[in-house]
Parts: structure tokens; C-alpha cells; sequence
């Protein structure tokens, strides 16, 4: 070795993100003719605990091959390169409790052939992918206690076979498949305690596993596993739960509607409504299409989508489709699926791309007063009405054409009205007009002559050449059916008033 390669080896320790220069106090340095060198093929254990070391440079480590203990808790580190541990193949024991690590990368632990002992405790991690530990073939003991892990993927253990202890305690597991822990043939410990385990169906075989043989891998503390949820089981040991209690609720999907049309540029947002027991994991999917000629196969998902704008958008979990900037290669049918414990619920849905755009209407002219809103209104053949439900489209027209009905009754009620005021006959002396200014005496109605103006409007007019009484007196009583002898009463004046 170089006589300058020891002291770079030092200052490329020493330049590790939050490490002191104290730390140098724990390496081990010997001095031959003045130089700095450091016993690299001596070394054994490297304590570089309680520092503020956030990042691990890719092949800082290179130069400590025989290291066989590296103690790295409570420091800040947030993840770990794929390869940081590459060059200790001979490593025994890795301490990495207590840092940020939101996640580990399949091939975090690559190299690490030798190892026995992982602590991972008192981290951030929520969850482990398939694969994770898949280099660590020798590895006796991994610690995951006082993490947030919700989920184990089924592969997530894969390649554990000489483990024999697992520490998964207080982290927030619901559940957990027996193909996780099929790959543990050589587990003796396993604790599982202090999770909000969901007692259903899915941790049926647990339960059984237990009772027929893994009661030797649980101590007495291990054992009381207690369900959280659902609430008629909680604070109740698995244990001593019977099987028929752990039940699931296949899921259902409901999506409305069913098929969307939808203008190019346009953005589309459909609900996926999904409901069971355990809470279903809702997937949206874009079904790819057979080619013409080809043999029909089993629809797959296609996959890479891009993200807004482009080809397609998926969602996970919430059971909302975004899809925005609509183009053509959005035009298909898609799929919703709901899966749980239970099984799964599929629904097709189907978006049909209108390629003539609609051209937007001329604004209306704002009215003389009062505020004006500048809400956009939704044209006759918008996405905002199209992407209602068929029973509220439905709804909405029978109220229009309710409304519709309504008027033209009205106005035919209206018309009908007018019709028999023309007809019917004013009652007597309306429109009449009567002329009388009293400067010649009274007079009496035989001297009343009736006239119609142009217009048709009826009027009397005195007649002053007319007798007063129609009849004489004489003329009065030759009259038919008047007793003789009888008094005939003079004929009076009466004064009309008009």
C-alpha cells in the first residue's frame, strides 16, 4: 500500500456528513517513519454510533474489507444505496438502530454474505418490498421492533432461511400472509406482539399455525396478540378467538355511469365506490385492447402510464380515475377493481373521445344592475352534466319537462279566460251613455232614442219632439184586461238621472 493511501482512507472517514473529528479517536491508527497509515487489514469493529451521519457515499467503505462489526446507530440516516455494504463480505454485525430510514432498496444488503445480526429497530420504515433481505442467506437475527410497518409483502422475507429470531413488536401490522413467513425454516423466535392486528379471515391461519405448532416460537409474552379491530373482537386474544369469528366481506364496486363521452382537451374524474370488509384496495385500470386479426387473449393492464397530460393516469386506494388533457389514446375501456381478504369485484367503464370540439358559446351581455357572477355555467353537452348519474340525468330532464307542462297549462288557462270575457254579455247599461243636461225639464224613457257610435259604443239621446207617455189616456183604457169603472190613475214624469 501507498504510504499517502492510509491517511486518504482517514480523511474520506473523516468527510462523512455529520461526523466530528472526534470520531478519529475510535479508529485505530499506528504511525511508521511519521506517516499516518491505518491497520485496514486489523480492523475489526468501527464504532461510528451517535453522530449526525446522514449519508452513506457509495464506496466509502470499500477500503474496510475485513471489517466484522459496524456500529452506525443513532445517527440521521435516511436511506441506504444500493451497494453501500458491497465490499464487507466479512461483516458479522450491523447496528442501524435509530435513524430516519423511510425504506430499504432491494439491494441495500448486497455483499453482505457473512452477515448474522441486523438491527433495523427504531426506524421509519412503513413498509418492506419483495426481496429486501434476499443476499442476507445467513442471517440469524433481524430486528424491526418500533418501526410504522403496515405491510410485509409476500416475498418481503425471501431468502431468510437460517433465520431464527424476528422481532416484528410495535409496529402497526393489521395483518400478515403465511407466504411471508413460509421462507423462515429455521425460525425458533418470532414476536408479533403490540400490532393493531384485524382479526378477519386473512389472519385465520395464524391463529391455526399457532395453536398446531408455533406455540414454541411465541414466549408467554409473545403470545397475546389482541386484536384492534373489528370492535366486537377487540382487546381479544387471537388465541382465543374461534375461527368462525374471523370473518370477511367480499367487496362490491359501483361506478356511474358506465360510459363517459368526453371532448378532446377536457379533464375527467370518475368515482369508484367500493365497500367490504377489511376496507377494499380500489386499482383502476386501463384494459389493452386486442389487435385485429390477433387471438383473443385474457385483457391485461397496461402499464407505465404517465402522470397528467399524458397517456393515463391510475389511482390506488382512493377510488378517484384522473385523467386530464384528454386525448385520443384515452379513448378504451378501463376497469375497477376492489380486492380484499374476501376476494375481488371487477367493473368495466368505457370513455368514448368526441374528436370535433365544441366551439364556446358567445357570453350573454351582463345585466343593468346588480353583481354578476362569473361562475362558468355547464353547456347543454358538457362533462359536468355527462358525468352525473344516469337516475340524476333522468331526474333533471322530468323536472324540466315538468316545468315545461306547467307553462303551457298556464298559458292556456290564460287564453281560455280572455276568450270568455270577449263572449260573455256586460251586464245592463254597460257601455251605455246617457246624454241629459236638464235644461228643459225632466224626461221620460219614451223619449229616449238609443244611438251606436263608430266604434260601436251604445248611447241615448234625448228626443224633446217625442210625447212624454207612449200611450194617451184614452188609448189606456181601451186597452184589453182593464176593468171599467175603474179610476185610471194619471200618467206621471219621472227625471232619469244619467
Amino acid at each position: 500500500m501507498a504510504p499517502g493511501a492510509p491517511a486518504l482512507l482517514l480523511l474520506s472517514l473523516l468527510s462523512l456528513p455529520g461526523l466530528p473529528p472526534r470520531a478519529a479517536a475510535w479508529v485505530p491508527v499506528k504511525r511508521r517513519d511519521g506517516c499516518v497509515s491505518l491497520p485496514v487489514g486489523e480492523w475489526g469493529t468501527l464504532f461510528l454510533q451517535d453522530n449526525s451521519i446522514a449519508r452513506l457515499e457509495p464506496g466509502i467503505l470499500a477500503p474496510l474489507a475485513s471489517l466484522r462489526h459496524l456500529y452506525l446507530h443513532n445517527n440521521s440516516l435516511h436511506a441506504l444505496e444500493s451497494g453501500a455494504f458491497r465490499a464487507q463480505s466479512r461483516l458479522l454485525e450491523l447496528a442501524l438502530t435509530g435513524n430516519r430510514l423511510r425504506g430499504l432498496r432491494v439491494g441495500a444488503f448486497a455483499g453482505l454474505a457473512q452477515l448474522r445480526v441486523l438491527y433495523l429497530a427504531g426506524n421509519q420504515l412503513v413498509q418492506l418490498l419483495d426481496f429486501t433481505f434476499l443476499h442476507l442467506q445467513r442471517l440469524q437475527e433481524l430486528h424491526l421492533q418500533d418501526n410504522s410497518i403496515e405491510l410485509l409483502e409476500d416475498q418481503a422475507l425471501a431468502g431468510l432461511s437460517s433465520l431464527a429470531l424476528l422481532d416484528l413488536s410495535r409496529n402497526q401490522l393489521g395483518t400478515i400472509s403465511r407466504e411471508t413467513l413460509q421462507p423462515l425454516a429455521s425460525l425458533q423466535v418470532l414476536r408479533l406482539t403490540e400490532n393493531p392486528w384485524r382479526c378477519d379471515c386473512a389472519l385465520h391461519w395464524l391463529g391455526a399455525w399457532i395453536k398446531e405448532g408455533g406455540q414454541r416460537l411465541l414466549s408467554s409474552r409473545d403470545k397475546k396478540i389482541l386484536c384492534a379491530e373489528p370492535p366486537r373482537l377487540a382487546l381479544q386474544s387471537l388465541l382465543e378467538v374461534s375461527g368462525s369469528s374471523l370473518i370477511c366481506i367480499p367487496p362490491s364496486v359501483h361506478v356511474e355511469p358506465l360510459e363517459v363521452t368526453a371532448n378532446l382537451g377536457e379533464d375527467l374524474r370518475v368515482a369508484c365506490q367500493a365497500s367490504g370488509y377489511p376496507q377494499p384496495l380500489v386499482t383502476w385500470r386501463k384494459v389493452a385492447q386486442p389487435r385485429e386479426g390477433a387471438p383473443r387473449a385474457q385483457a391485461q393492464p397496461e402499464v407505465g402510464w404517465r402522470g397528467p397530460g399524458g397517456l393515463g393516469a391510475s389511482d390506488t386506494g382512493s377510488g378517484m380515475l384522473f385523467l386530464t388533457n384528454i386525448t385520443l389514446a384515452h379513448a378504451g375501456k378501463y376497469e375497477c377493481e376492489a380486492s380484499n381478504a374476501g376476494g375481488a369485484a371487477r367493473v368495466p367503464f368505457q370513455l368514448l373521445v368526441n374528436v370535433s370540439r365544441q366551439q364556446p358559446l358567445a357570453p350573454a351581455p351582463p345585466p343593468a344592475g346588480g353583481p354578476v357572477s362569473h361562475e362558468p355555467l355547464p353547456e347543454t353537452g358538457s362533462m359536468a352534466f355527462r358525468a352525473l348519474g344516469l337516475a340524476t340525468q333522468t331526474a333533471i330532464a322530468a323536472a324540466i319537462a315538468l316545468l315545461a307542462l306547467t307553462a303551457l297549462l298556464l298559458a292556456t288557462m290564460i287564453c281560455r279566460r280572455r276568450r270568455r270575457r270577449k263572449k260573455a254579455p256586460g251586464p245592463s247599461g254597460e257601455g251605455a251613455l246617457f246624454v241629459n243636461d236638464y235644461s228643459d225639464g225632466p224626461c221620460t224613457f219614451a223619449q229616449l232614442e238609443e244611438l251606436r257610435d263608430e266604434r260601436g259604443h251604445e248611447m241615448f239621446v234625448i228626443d224633446r219632439s217625442k210625447p212624454l207617455f207612449a200611450e194617451s189616456a184614452a188609448e189606456a183604457a181601451e186597452a184589453p184586461g182593464v176593468a171599467q169603472g175603474l179610476p185610471m190613475q194619471p200618467p206621471s214624469a219621472y227625471e232619469i238621472h244619467c
